[in-house]
């Protein structure tokens, strides 16, 4: 039976492990402002990570930014080491859920999982690594079932907005939603934006890695999804997208495999009808094509050989121009940008039959919020995490390495993520389109809004 109450020898709800790091600084600032919003009213929580020191910093700096100075008292620091696994284990039979902030993940991720499994903690990343988010699933399914623990990955903009997306469009569609395409826009203000360079590294060492994850894939030994419908069909390496008005690429993270095993659950565990889906990102218009394609050829030819991926690792803003910094993007920065997810789908309404013919309505969702890395991750990670200690009769029936969409199919995680926006777009919410011989209809899931 999985365990989701604080008790005096398990004292926290919640301790964000890897605090200390980039993204792990603005989770503790999530997390206080939501503290109200755990069992009863309250959470109990602590921060987690090698070095006290900084651990008291990012506290502190929480305590500044927030105007909350009772949390350099209120909120207990607890050392712990990936490398040390009796620290690793002390920690995990502290708390209920472990929020995992330390990557990149495929170097420091599976010795948390193992000890969160191994001790009944529940564990919420942000990984958008597939290696790592499959490998968990091949080595830990098992024993986290068997032990009634979470193990939930990629809570982060590494694809709970992708994800639960498309489930969102998928219960608004009137019959058998087939095919899915997302297509992700990212805007900043006039001091631009850049992303930390955690996740450059994790992107170079999982493009060096690529046959790895085939390899990996085929220990599955999953049959092909079944299609439905008409077969959706794939857009070239770039193209003018007529969506969204702009160049655009075909979205190289995590999303697409993290859909496809969410559908690939919900139809092993309920027949539901998997849907199709293609991921694409904006990039913009000319000039942001020359530099791609330039950068592009560049990532490629060096992350084959050792000495590359130095260089990459060295020096990413250059590599980037300027899209990755060991900075990191500044408050303001953060404060500028914004991020917009568009779900167009195809299918066919009751009564109709997928195996006739061609889709006869489709459907339109805007998903849209702020910044995505370090404003709009460190809400959905913390929202995951207050589902699974507010929701438990909601969650699968039994433990295992889950992702966003099969573990919150069922729970109030896109309510919970609309109450933390404060902007909706009114023109298009639960408008009714008709256009020629297709029924349009657009909906608007403000699942997290500046």
């Amino acid at each position: 039976m999985a365990r989701f109450e604080a008790t005096s020898s398990r004292p926290y709800h919640l301790v964000i492990f890897g605090a200390s790091g980039f993204t792990g600084q603005f989770v503790v600032e999530e997390v206080a402002r939501t503290v109200s919003e755990g069992p009863q009213g309250t959470l109990k929580w602590a921060v987690a990570g090698r070095s006290k020191q900084k651990l008291e910093k990012v506290v502190e700096q929480a305590a500044c930014v927030l105007g909350k100075p009772e949390l350099s008292s209120e909120v207990d620091i607890i050392v712990a080491d990936v490398a040390e696994p009796d620290s690793l284990a002390s920690l995990c039979k502290q708390a209920v859920i472990i929020l995992n902030c330390v990557g990149p993940y495929r170097f420091f991720g599976e010795p948390v999982v193992k000890a969160c499994v191994e001790n009944g903690t529940h564990h919420v990343d942000i990984s958008g690594e597939p290696q790592f988010l499959e490998g968990m699933q091949l080595n830990y399914n098992s024993q986290a079932a068997e032990n009634g623990v979470y193990i939930i990955g990629s809570c982060g903009f590494d694809s709970i907005p992708a994800d639960m997306g498309v489930l969102y469009t998928r219960d608004q569609f009137k019959g058998i939603l087939t095919t899915v395409e997302s297509f992700l826009t990212i805007k900043s203000g006039p001091n631009g934006g850049c992303v930390h360079d955690g996740t450059w590294q994790s992107a170079v060492y999982g493009f060096a890695d690529s046959q790895s994850l085939q390899s990996l894939r085929r220990k599955f030994n999953h049959n092909p999804l079944p299609i439905f419908g008409t077969k959706l069909k794939r857009r070239g390496a770039l193209f003018f997208s007529n969506e969204i008005r702009e160049y655009t690429v075909p979205f190289i993270g995590s999303d697409p495999s993290v859909v496809k095993r969410t559908q690939r659950y919900l139809m092993e565990e309920y027949q539901a009808t998997p849907v199709q889906y293609g991921a694409y990102a904006g990039i913009g218009g000319i000039g942001s094509i020359i530099k791609l394609m330039f950068a592009g050829m560049m990532f490629w030819l060096l992350v084959k050989f050792r000495f590359g991926r130095n260089l990459l690792i060295k020096f990413p803003e250059f590599f980037s121009f300027g899209l990755f910094s060991k900075a990191g993007p500044s408050r303001k920065q953060l404060e500028d940008s914004s991020f917009q997810f568009v779900f167009y789908g195809e299918g066919y309404t009751d009564g109709q039959d997928p195996s006739q013919g061609q889709p006869n309505s489709k459907i339109r969702t805007v998903v849209q919020g702020p910044e995505c890395g370090y404003v709009a991750t460190p809400i959905t990670m913390v929202q995951a995490a207050l589902t699974l200690l507010n929701e438990p009769s909601a969650l699968p029936n039994k433990g295992g390495v889950y992702t966003p969409g099969a573990a919150f199919a069922k729970t109030t995680l896109i309510d919970r993520l609309k109450k933390h926006g404060i902007h909706q777009p009114h023109s298009a919410f639960n408008l009714l389109i008709n256009n020629l011989q297709n029924k349009y209809e657009t909906f608007v899931a403000v699942f997290l809004s500046d």
